[in-house]
């Protein structure tokens, strides 16, 4: 069941902060289209602390993250790590979108269709 409010740990802070300073350049890129409302209305936010983690992007007002995995995440380890914090924050009610990297920088339309599609029908459950 959701919470109202989603847990927070102000030790992330900082480390948010550095990753806002350091996008890559996939956050870059989709980074334009969801500033500033752009993305359907919607406010998100980038690098946003969650519980113990920080998410790429997050629209408070769907629970909404939106994830870009690069080459760190191909590992088995890697991947195993992702479901974990993925499953622990989905008990908080966050749902997830999940794109590779290389799919922001080259197929750049479809992922803000996908986005697009997402936030305007979202997934009931």
């Amino acid at each position: 069941m959701p919470l109202d409010f989603l847990p927070y740990n102000p030790r992330l802070k900082q480390i948010a902060r550095q990753l806002r300073q350091n996008m890559t350049r996939s956050e870059v890129i989709l980074w334009q289209h969801l500033k500033g409302k752009q993305m359907q209305g919607f406010d998100f936010d980038r690098q946003k602390p969650i519980d113990e983690y920080i998410v790429d992007f997050y629209c408070k007002k769907l629970r909404l993250a939106i994830e870009i995995d690069g080459s760190s995440h191909d590992s088995k380890e890697a991947q195993e790590q992702d479901q974990y914090r993925q499953a622990r924050l989905e008990a908080y009610g966050v749902r997830f979108l999940r794109f590779r990297d290389d799919e922001v920088r080259y197929q750049t339309e479809a992922v803000l269709q996908a986005i697009a599609a997402w936030v305007t029908n979202p997934p009931h459950g």
